[in-house]
């Protein structure tokens, strides 16, 4: 098993640019296990995991409700936004400046292959880093993601996740809002869920900016604890 993860910083890029760099990162894998199969070789396969920040889009899971987006055409190109209906799982959601979006893109058999445990050590990777801030979080049942206020008529989330899978590799992932303008929010039903707020790290802790940075090493020690993984490259 590889348990060797290339870390790829890509900066503020293009939503659908990116889309389409993860299926060719995603393809990779595949046609590798497959190959393997096939052949009956034993090619380690690579694992990703990528930073990025994308310009203002709302995205909409193969499951989701048309419905929960709130603007036409028209009103989303006023606000400098795109939307693409997507091959993730869950509803809608938004992405924009100051919110850090993390695509592992990895074959799950290099690890555990377990869809749900997967998920839960995603949520965790957040978790703890939100806990290095001081904020208490957690997970709200039912739902994924990771929330504040769980269980209080102040529930708020703050980091919205969705996956795809397919032969135990990975794609999509996680988007946990730092610095970000949540008006952009109001423009939508975030992930189809009505009557819960959503927020953003530098709200909660009353600042005006927060290191993005700092932000992401905290991010990426913990997932390297969780996945038991060892980042082998950073661009």
């Amino acid at each position: 098993m590889n348990k060797n993860i290339q870390l790829l910083d890509l900066g503020s890029k293009d939503y659908k640019a990116t889309w389409e760099y993860q299926e060719a990162l995603f393809k990779e894998i595949v046609d590798l296990k497959v190959r393997n199969r096939r052949e009956e070789t034993h090619l380690p396969t690579p694992n990703y995991l990528l930073f990025v920040e994308h310009p203002h889009v709302y995205t909409l899971g193969k499951s989701g409700d048309l419905s929960n987006l709130l603007l036409n055409e028209t009103q989303l190109s006023a606000k400098g936004a795109t939307f693409y209906k997507i091959n993730r799982g869950g509803d809608i959601t938004y992405h924009g400046p100051g919110q850090i979006v993390g695509y592992p893109i990895l074959d799950l058999e290099n690890f555990f292959s377990d869809i749900h445990k997967y998920l839960r050590f995603l949520e965790e990777a957040i978790i703890l880093t939100l806990q290095e801030y001081g904020l208490e979080c957690g997970r709200s049942e039912g739902e994924t993601g990771v929330w504040l206020g769980v269980g209080t008529p102040f529930a708020r989330k703050i980091c919205a996740m969705g996956v795809r899978a397919s032969r135990w590799v990975t794609m999509h992932g996680f988007a946990l809002n730092v610095n970000v303008d949540l008006g952009y929010f109001d423009n939508i039903i975030p992930c189809g869920i009505r009557g819960k707020a959503v927020t953003s790290l530098n709200v909660e802790l009353g600042v005006a900016v927060v290191d993005e940075e700092d932000v992401k090493q905290k991010i990426k020690k913990h997932f390297a604890s969780l996945f038991e993984a060892t980042f082998v490259s950073v661009i």
